[in-house]
């Protein structure tokens, strides 16, 4: 059985890298773009990724938990080049360059006695178009990424098959990566792609891959803002908030599908000194292989705010709440 979990993993890391890798050769680099005045708009609400976004829009690099060697980063900035790629192809220049793939060319089989196919590997690999098309500055600044990211593989791939809660960790990247497809189907329909927002996003996203200074902005993030507040005081409608946590949660789910409108037994665990919630824990109910069931959910508070949740299939593994959840709670539409 853990060798079976092991080779598990090891699948699953290995595929996930070759999905989000694309090719290594070296690209001339763009003309430099003249950047847009401070009264700029990029709209984040409702995303997957909203905190994030906002501050690399913001240029307000101090306030990202992520590094740019971090594979989630690197996903991220892929999807992204992609789905410009994909959705606003006329806005590209004249140099862009192709997105690659690399795909296997040669396959090594191991068969037993009987025909049986044992093990597959992959000998020789290969760069492929994909159709898709980037400006020069940001894929090679990807490209940048991706090498550091190659060249310390094995010593992340080995810390996290040896992290105790890899199979969560696993999972929990699965979903980062659903929540991230929804993204990218959302962003260039609430921003215009040749917008001057969308150019400074891109602008300090380069930035950050390069680990160069931002373009900043004047002002704070109503991320920033909220973290630095708290939340909110009084009566608040916490089965509306859990309710509304978990069926965005639920939408990077691969196999259950939440029943909205299902959250029971809410329960304050604990309170912090300011008597705002520490932890809460409610029932739900999900439908998964054709049955319906029930489950649990504990949402731990940082400053009064959501700040992990836990389900219990996977108790020890912290999912991030969505965002803008976040700072509508921060902001009192939960209040009583």
């Amino acid at each position: 059985m853990w060798k079976s979990n092991y080779l598990i993993r090891i699948l699953f890391l290995s595929a996930l890298f070759v999905i989000i890798s694309s090719f290594n050769r070296s690209i001339d680099p763009s003309v430099k773009e003249c950047h847009p005045p401070q009264s700029l708009v990029f709209n984040t609400d409702g995303m997957y990724n909203a905190e994030f976004f906002d501050y690399i829009f913001r240029g307000h690099f101090e306030n990202i938990d992520l590094k740019r060697e971090d594979m989630r980063f690197l996903m991220i900035f892929e999807q992204y080049l992609r789905a410009f790629g994909r959705q606003c192809p006329s806005y590209l220049p004249d140099n862009k360059v192709e997105i690659m793939d690399q795909v296997c060319a040669v396959e090594e089989v191991s068969k037993n006695i009987y025909g049986d196919v044992l093990s597959r590997v992959c000998v020789e690999y290969e760069w492929v178009g994909t159709g898709l098309y980037a400006r020069p500055d940001l894929y090679n600044a990807k490209i940048e990424v991706e090498n550091i990211q190659k060249s310390d593989a094995v010593r992340t791939t080995m810390e996290m098959i040896l992290d105790p809660n890899a199979m969560g960790n696993s999972v929990d990247l699965m979903h980062q990566a659903k929540g991230l497809q929804n993204d990218m189907l959302q962003i260039f329909k609430i921003n215009n792609c040749n917008s001057p927002g969308v150019r400074r996003f891109e602008e300090n996203l380069k930035l950050f891959a390069l680990n160069k200074a931002s373009i900043r902005m004047d002002g704070s993030s109503k991320y920033a803002a909220m973290k630095k507040s708290g939340g909110p005081m009084g009566a608040q409608d916490y089965n509306k908030l859990i309710d509304d946590l978990v069926a965005n949660q639920s939408k990077t789910w691969t196999f259950n599908r939440y029943t909205p409108g299902s959250i029971s037994a809410v329960s304050i665990l604990s309170k912090d000194s300011e008597g705002r919630p520490k932890s809460i824990k409610a029932n739900y109910s999900y439908s998964g292989f054709g049955s319906g069931s029930q489950g649990w959910v504990q949402i731990d508070f940082e400053k009064g705010l959501p700040k992990c949740i836990y389900f219990f299939d996977f108790p020890t593994n912290c999912k991030t709440p969505n965002s803008s959840i976040v700072a509508s709670y921060a902001q009192g539409g939960y209040g009583k």
